[in-house]
């Protein structure tokens, strides 16, 4: 009997922790701020440490700890051997702890201003932020970056988390002008909650239990606030979003569609809808391993089967019929930068929303934002761990519903097409009008009927090298020979450009960006008039000179490398801009204090300053030639 019960009570109280409720939240703020002792005595006082964890915190304690004979709860948390080394946070780090009321999973996120981005990783999927604030120091600048990051992703409770209140002897003062200065801070950043609670992390005082050391503060425990604090559950509230993440065809007789489901719910018989070609059906079924469900709900991940046959594939949003998502190319965001390298308008990336990835690039920065007072600044480039409001334009349409609405179809993040590595991190604020109204125009002569009138193959000869490379001699030869030929041509010189086009642009690397995306942008123009076109620019980033490749058809890009050493170069400057610029009197000047990316695959390599350009010449009319763009 006594075993029955037993059996009982255990069953029981594995359903009751099953069924908790779960809150995921950050801790951030600046360095040393004691966020990674603060989740190792949370970790302690809800006796979730075994004995050889303990021992083990002891040993380390008396080996990288900072506290004397006590245990250094941060090492709990900082595992990383650079962590233990420098005392700091480095990489996000989640644990999992609970308490008779909730389950808790916390981020510990670094203080660091190079690791934002890690901090920004971590708040994405929070519920509730945890910034805390060294007593001695008061907010900092990084307290204000975070915390707007943290109204950015859309955080809407906070703590404030006055720690090492013991440092300034438990002073109300000191926690009263803190609190004030936040608040004052933080009225326009859209929190609704905002708890301050002064406490020490490494002694525990308000963690778990009220401390008798701070008889003036009448508030919450941090534990009791974190177990009764209300987040409601915003994804579940939306319209249903499934961006497709498999098209299941393990057989003939089986088409399913495999995802995680983004925002609310859906039966059986629900009308859904593809938001990219509109084209509607209903659900059929929705499948899972346990069998079907008779509904799923946001975070579930299922496999729905559908009525009708409909073109679908990864990347796509099946959404409710009644209720659907934007679609559209162009877009106004918030932008956080993760890269060391500066983001550059024009400069071609990959970004990735949901499960669909598409090229794209920042068409303007409409402002950036100072992070301590909210100012809107003009900028021509976004730098590490700035924040902007910029425009973007997608090579092909994409679903989206804006952030605030729903998280998980309104966010991006914006990947490096050389690397492959993650840059920045961006919020869906809404679609631009013009991406709806405008509109091509059907023209009834088509490239190929021009280019047929002029029997020739339209083609850009893009010829590219430093400064002095014989770039633009090399051009205006190949030029005549083919006007020679009764071929129809036309040269784009970097100079040239210059005094018209692009007047208004100097030699920043931002602004040598939109240079080459205008100029591929016109180059574009006449191939579509069948000409051949002759583009003689430095071009010196490989970025750029990809987009202009991707904005024509294949073979229609010819890369021409004329590879002359900076020294030859460097004496045939009949103009100086070499010796200027090693004088300091010319910036960013190409070889010498800024890079020139040499093509890694070029069409054609003219060796330049080993041969006359005569003989280049035509070389370069001989492979067009033999390529058939002159037949």
């Amino acid at each position: 009997m006594d075993a029955a019960v037993t059996d009982e009570n255990f069953l029981a109280y594995l359903d009751r922790h099953e069924n908790k409720g779960l809150l995921r939240f950050l801790t951030c703020g600046s360095v040393d701020d004691g966020k990674s002792t603060l989740i190792g005595r949370l970790l302690y006082d809800t006796k979730l440490l075994f004995e050889d964890q303990l021992a083990t915190l002891s040993s380390d304690s008396r080996k990288h700890g900072t506290t004397g004979d006590d245990l250094d709860f941060a090492l709990l948390v900082d595992g990383l051997a650079a962590e233990r080394e420098q005392g700091i946070t480095i990489d996000v780090a989640y644990r999992f702890f609970a308490t008779e009321k909730r389950k808790f999973i916390v981020a510990d996120t670094p203080g660091h201003e190079q690791y934002t981005r890690n901090m920004a990783t971590g708040a994405s999927n929070s519920d509730l932020a945890v910034i805390l604030v060294d007593a001695r120091q008061g907010i900092l600048t990084q307290t204000r970056r975070h915390s707007f990051i943290v109204s950015l992703v859309g955080i809407r409770h906070v703590v404030l988390a006055v720690n090492k209140i013991d440092l300034v002897g438990f002073s109300q003062e000191v926690f009263g002008r803190i609190v004030d200065e936040y608040r004052a801070f933080a009225a326009d950043l859209g929190f609704e909650t905002l708890v301050a609670v002064p406490l020490s992390a490494r002694f525990g005082d308000n963690v778990l239990e009220k401390s008798a050391n701070t008889p003036w503060y009448d508030g919450p425990t941090l534990v009791e606030h974190l177990e009764s604090v209300a987040v409601e559950d915003r994804a579940a509230a939306a319209p249903f979003r499934f961006p497709v993440q498999w098209v299941n065809r393990p057989n003939l007789d089986f088409r399913g569609f495999s995802g995680t489901i983004a925002g609310g719910r859906v039966k059986p018989g629900d009308a859904v809808a593809v938001a990219s070609s509109g084209r509607t059906t209903r659900v059929r079924a929705i499948v899972t391993r346990d069998g079907n469900l008779d509904e799923a709900r946001a975070g579930q991940a299922v496999t729905l089967t559908l009525e009708d046959e409909v073109d679908i594939s990864r990347g796509d949003i099946i959404a409710a019929a009644a209720s659907r998502p934007q679609v559209a190319d162009q877009f106004a965001a918030h932008l956080i930068w993760m890269d060391e390298a500066p983001l550059l308008p024009g400069r071609p990336y990959f970004l990735k929303i949901g499960t669909r990835t598409v090229g794209a690039s920042v068409t303007e920065i409409k402002h950036k934002i100072d992070v301590n007072t909210f100012q809107k600044l003009a900028a021509k480039q976004l730098n590490l761990n700035e924040v902007a409001v910029a425009n973007f334009a997608t090579q092909d349409p994409v679903a989206f519903d804006p952030f605030r609405e729903l998280a998980a179809t309104g966010a991006f993040i914006v990947i490096d097409r050389m690397t492959n590595r993650t840059v920045g991190a961006g919020m869906i604020d809404f679609g631009l009008r013009r991406a709806t109204n405008v509109h091509w125009q059907a023209l009834e002569i088509s490239k190929a009927s021009r280019a047929a009138m002029k029997q020739q193959k339209p083609v850009v000869l893009w010829f590219t090298g430093l400064s002095g490379a014989g770039k633009s001699t090399i051009a205006n030869l190949v030029e005549k020979k083919l006007a020679g030929l009764t071929r129809h041509t036309y040269l784009l010189d970097g100079d040239n450009v210059r005094h018209g086009l692009n007047r208004d642009l100097g030699f920043t690397e931002a602004d040598r960006v939109e240079n080459i995306r205008r100029v591929a942008e016109a180059a574009k123009l006449f191939v579509d008039a069948g000409l051949i076109v002759l583009v003689s620019f430095i071009s010196p980033f490989r970025a750029e000179r990809r987009l202009a490749r991707e904005l024509l058809e294949p073979g229609e890009f010819v890369e021409i490398f004329v590879d002359t050493p900076l020294a030859v170069a460097e004496a045939r400057d009949v103009k100086g801009l070499y010796a200027r610029a090693r004088r300091g009197e010319i910036k960013n000047f190409t070889g010498i204090d800024s890079p020139y990316e040499p093509p890694e695959n070029p069409e054609l390599r003219l060796e330049g300053g080993v041969r006359p350009p005569e003989e280049l010449a035509e070389d370069v009319v001989r492979w067009l030639t033999e390529k058939g763009y002159l037949a």
